[in-house]
């Protein structure tokens, strides 16, 4: 199904005609139908809504750049659109950020109920030394190539290079996306975990490269009322991997 929100067109899905209502917010670059196997495991009782953040999926992308702020006011107009007033929100990886972001502010044209975060973004690492040199041997080599003369000397020695640069969800992403990315990364939202009131349902995999098990366990430290739970031998889609034990714990934390 497709809705227009601020004249964007949304692409979603609802499954589970109840009276409760579970939104999922996705990981960057994905799309909707990732997250079958989550609605899956609860659907049955729950009315689950699934929708293509603006540049993922199905969706129209943004027509300026977005951080996470933007999405998530973007993400209150959807509610609104579907005149959702209250929700558990699920967030696996860049939907955990946005989560985080709401669940922080003051007031909110809903109301959540509860969270659960899945191998969630959020947390800046910290660079080391050789990682800060890396950063910087970039950014200069960037402002070298961005020259039009020197592009038009070493076109494809240049596209070569850019190509190479970043993770896949980077090189995979539009211009636009790329600079929503960026805003992304480099905006650590420690400091506003311990403002997150609701319970809070923490699952990760212990192999997670991309939001380290040890960024599970400082959101376990900082969210008040927060559990966490590890998946063992699972990367950054733990919910993917060990379908059978995700679901023993969605069922178990949404009481089914």
């Amino acid at each position: 199904m497709n809705i227009e929100v601020d004249g964007y067109n949304i692409n979603y899905k609802i499954t589970g005609e109840w009276d409760e209502t579970v939104v999922m917010l996705q990981g960057w670059g994905t799309d909707l139908g990732v997250y079958d196997p989550v609605a899956n495991t609860i659907n049955e009782k729950y009315r689950f809504v699934q929708f293509d953040l603006p540049g993922f999926g199905g969706s129209d992308e943004p027509r300026e750049p977005w951080n996470v702020d933007a999405y998530a006011d973007f993400f209150c107009r959807f509610l609104q659109a579907l005149d959702i007033k209250k929700a558990t929100l699920i967030g696996h990886s860049y939907g955990g950020r946005i989560i985080i972001k709401l669940a922080a502010r003051e007031e909110l044209p809903f109301e959540i109920k509860n969270i659960v975060l899945i191998d969630s973004a959020g947390i800046m690492p910290k660079r080391s030394l050789k990682q800060r040199f890396k950063i910087r041997k970039y950014k200069i080599i960037k402002k070298i190539v961005s020259v039009k003369l020197i592009y038009a000397l070493f076109p494809e020695l240049i596209d070569d290079w850019r190509q190479s640069q970043g993770s896949a969800d980077y090189r995979n992403a539009s211009e636009m996306m790329r600079k929503c990315m960026v805003m992304a990364v480099n905006e650590d939202l420690t400091g506003l975990l311990s403002r997150i009131r609701q319970d809070t349902l923490l699952i990760w995999g212990d192999k997670d490269t991309a939001t380290p098990i040890s960024d599970a366990k400082l959101m376990e430290e900082k969210i008040p009322n927060s559990g966490l739970c590890i998946l063992e031998g699972c990367g950054h889609f733990s919910f993917l991997e060990k379908p059978a034990q995700f679901k023993s714990i969605m069922r178990s934390y949404f009481r089914l």
